[in-house]
């Protein structure tokens, strides 16, 4: 059985979900974070600016930066409510409408009063926006913390600012407890670029939809119809004869993982197409799979969950 993301109509849009400008703590005015992206062969960004009072709350127009081949969502980063840390909250918010109103978070520490993290985030998703949590590793969320956001839809899988600034850049551990657990979730690879660093193109999601429009996006992002990547190509995925069949990019290795300790790999050179048993994931009620391609790079597949297939 094939996978709706690579059979549903429509191709694969490039995009960036997590970057700032300089209308908040970017470097960048946003019309040229706009262009930088679209001059790197990006489809579309959605320009997340920190939700704080420090920058008078901005949720970015970008609309005036899109064009008959690059479009943008709108979006922010929100804040409010602390973690078991005694920090504040992280949470990406792609399809926030302009008019979403403000939390009582007038900077970057926790005040009292505010919101919970779980509050804003499910406010955010009842609004109309695809919900992840952000940079877990990066942050110090701990597993009780993420339990608690019950209306994401996703987890950063990988933030590329996070590799580069502090070598904590992933969600993997975070991801795979709170499947383990039940929770339906997908997963995003984003830049959260600043560019005061070399924090940019190092992780996008593909995401399938029949137009590169924000509303034909978002869509495809809510129900899951993408994957994420900072290289490698997925053409596609399909359960057959209790194997996984995955089709791509030149690839060296193929991993899959589950429940626990269920894992499989298969290592080759310049593999296009692998096929990999399903007999070690019997106990496991979904699986994820990882591409790697020879210079190291990742391409991550949303979670497959058995009884939906």
């Amino acid at each position: 059985m094939a996978l709706a993301a690579f059979t549903q109509p429509g191709r694969f849009w490039r995009g960036n979900l997590h970057t700032h400008s300089d209308r908040s703590d970017g470097v960048l005015a946003p019309e040229e974070v706009c262009r930088r992206y679209r001059a790197e062969g990006y489809d579309f960004i959605a320009l997340t600016d920190h939700f704080v009072g420090l920058y008078d709350y901005p949720i970015t127009d970008t609309t005036g930066y899109r064009t008959t081949d690059f479009t943008t969502i709108i979006g922010a980063e929100l804040h409010s409510g602390a973690m078991e840390n005694g920090e504040l909250w992280h949470i990406l918010a792609v399809g926030l409408p302009e008019g979403f109103s403000r939390p009582n978070a007038p900077h970057f520490l926790p005040v009292e009063d505010q919101e919970s993290g779980p509050e804003i985030a499910a406010r955010a998703r009842d609004a109309g926006a695809f919900v992840a949590i952000a940079h877990p590793q990066w942050s110090g969320m701990t597993l009780a913390d993420a339990r608690t956001i019950a209306k994401a839809h996703a987890v950063e899988i990988y933030n590329h600012g996070c590799a580069v600034g502090c070598d904590r850049p992933d969600g993997l551990h975070t991801l795979d407890l709170l499947l383990s657990e039940g929770k339906r979730l997908t997963l995003c690879a984003t830049d959260d670029a600043h560019f005061a660093e070399p924090d940019f193109f190092g992780g996008w999601v593909m995401v399938k939809a029949e137009e590169n429009t924000p509303e034909a996006l978002l869509s495809a992002l809510t129900s899951g119809a993408f994957y994420s990547s900072q290289g490698p190509e997925i053409h596609d995925i399909r359960i057959e004869d209790n194997h996984v069949v995955v089709e791509s990019s030149a690839v060296s290795s193929l991993i899959v993982a589950g429940h626990g300790s269920a894992a499989g790999a298969l290592h080759g050179q310049s593999m296009t197409r692998a096929r990999l048993s399903l007999d070690r994931f019997a106990a496991s009620p979904w699986i994820r799979i990882t591409l790697v391609d020879a210079a190291g790079r990742r391409a991550w597949a949303n979670p497959i969950w058995f009884d939906t297939l």
